[in-house]
């Protein structure tokens, strides 16, 4: 194969740890001599990661592999990511596919390529879970303002509903110098924010490597990242020290993602979580304490075997009341080889939907009552290339999105502004208070 013909696009479906593998698989590929290319620029080869979290996980596969055929009818197909790992076979199944790799064989992608031919048999690579020992770091670069930078991977927790375990193993961190060292490498390019990732973050090292605490200190001290945000944390394991030191923080921001999953204790006890209601209502009361103005996003499962009505009222009203700024809502799906599918309490289709769509109403009331209570207020906004109706979005270090009228020089640059009300998109748009961008990094590739 020649040099020029040497194409390969990418597809992501799922968290931000998948977007961080999958750019740096492609900096791999790059490294080879292929060129990066987009999903519809006819690629000889397609990668396509995928994820388990939802029962859509073989729609959203077939659906992807159906459109890359259309575009490149005789691309190589690779399969990877969670769901791969999970169900191989079924994959394999999929027409068009040509190879899947599971969780210890990603990484190795391009040692499997071969000569690219399609063959009449999928070749499916896919080792125990349990042979997945090793941390391989990664970071996103390139197709976001922000890069998502992987620091732990998989949870030795076992929550009754999940797969992540089965897919991903146990869990297994990076060492503070190595992360020091990508945070060093991100901050060169003239990235502006960095998203600390992983499947349970808070879970990350030990006594002896150093803990998430340690890791969170030594990450404030790198020079030229100016934020630094903490992408989901289990709520037992977002300690005192690490709230403090938030607050006073150079770069970490007033921004938490903090699961719940249930504000029902038997809800909580049935799902095997670490913790109870009343710790969750500590972190975040010790939150606003320490700094009245921050985004506290949920995780929460609507549907659980055993959710009474009365259960999911006690959550929704402790949702209802509790301080916190939007809702990320999951309607329970059952997942094979977990405990919860074969719990009694069966909660029907038509009451999950029913009850998602409750919580994302009171989503939509949170963020806009969160949202609201920051007009009149001065903030800095770290402008994104995206555009919609003439208008450019960004993000305040705690995480109200703002619109404004699109300006190319203001792209990945923060500007100080006041928030001034909302838009027709129901973000808040801004007046200048400083025309003057505050940081400008030059870029060194």
């Amino acid at each position: 194969m020649m040099a020029a013909e040497k194409k390969v696009a990418f597809y992501t479906l799922g968290c931000k740890l998948n977007y961080s593998e999958t750019s740096s698989i492609g900096r791999l590929f790059e490294d080879q001599g292929y060129r990066k290319v987009e999903f519809t620029d006819s690629p000889n080869i397609f990668v396509i990661n995928t994820c388990s979290v939802t029962e859509n996980a073989d729609k959203k596969c077939r659906k992807v592999v159906k459109e890359a055929l259309k575009v490149s009818p005789d691309a190589y197909i690779v399969i990877i990511g969670c769901y791969a790992q999970l169900k191989p076979n079924e994959i394999a199944s999929i027409p068009g596919v040509d190879l899947v790799l599971g969780a210890s064989e990603k990484f190795q992608l391009l040692e499997y390529l071969n000569d690219l031919k399609k063959t009449s048999k999928t070749q499916v690579y896919n080792q125990p879970i349990e042979q997945a020992t090793t941390f391989i770091s990664s970071y996103s670069y390139g197709d976001r303002t922000r890069t998502f930078l992987k620091v732990q991977d998989g949870c030795d927790y076992s929550c009754t509903f999940c797969t992540i375990p089965l897919a991903r193993g146990n869990s297994r961190s990076d060492t503070i110098e190595n992360v020091i060292a990508n945070a060093k490498q991100i901050a060169a390019t003239g990235t502006k924010e960095i998203v600390l990732t992983g499947v349970n973050i808070g879970d990350f090292g030990n006594k002896e490597t150093g803990t998430f605490f340690e890791l969170v200190k030594a990450l404030d001290e790198v020079e030229g990242i100016d934020r630094i945000r903490i992408s989901s944390i289990e709520p037992n394991l977002l300690t005192d020290e690490i709230i403090q030191f938030v607050a006073k923080s150079k770069r970490f921001v007033p921004h938490f993602h903090i699961p719940l999953q249930s504000g029902s204790n038997k809800i909580l006890a049935l799902m095997r979580r670490r913790y109870k209601r009343e710790l969750y209502t500590d972190r975040v009361q010790q939150i606003k304490k320490l700094m009245p103005d921050a985004c506290i996003g949920v995780d929460v499962i609507v549907g659980f075997p055993g959710e009474t009505k009365e259960a999911f009222l006690e959550t929704y009203q402790f949702l209802n009341e509790l301080p916190i700024s939007y809702l990320h809502v999951f309607t329970y799906s059952e997942r094979a080889d977990t405990v919860a599918i074969t719990m009694p309490g069966v909660v029907p289709m038509a009451e999950r939907n029913e009850r998602s769509k409750m919580l994302h109403i009171l989503s939509d009331k949170k963020r806009h009552a969160f949202y609201e209570s920051q007009l009149g207020k001065n903030a800095t906004v770290l402008f994104e290339a995206d555009s919609k109706d003439g208008l450019m979005h960004g993000f305040t270090r705690n995480y109200v999105k703002v619109s404004t009228k699109f300006d190319p020089i203001l792209v990945n640059e923060l500007k100080e502004i006041q928030l001034t009300g909302f838009d027709a998109f129901g973000d808040v748009s801004i007046i200048e208070t400083n025309v003057e961008v505050l940081s400008h990094h030059s870029i060194q590739l």
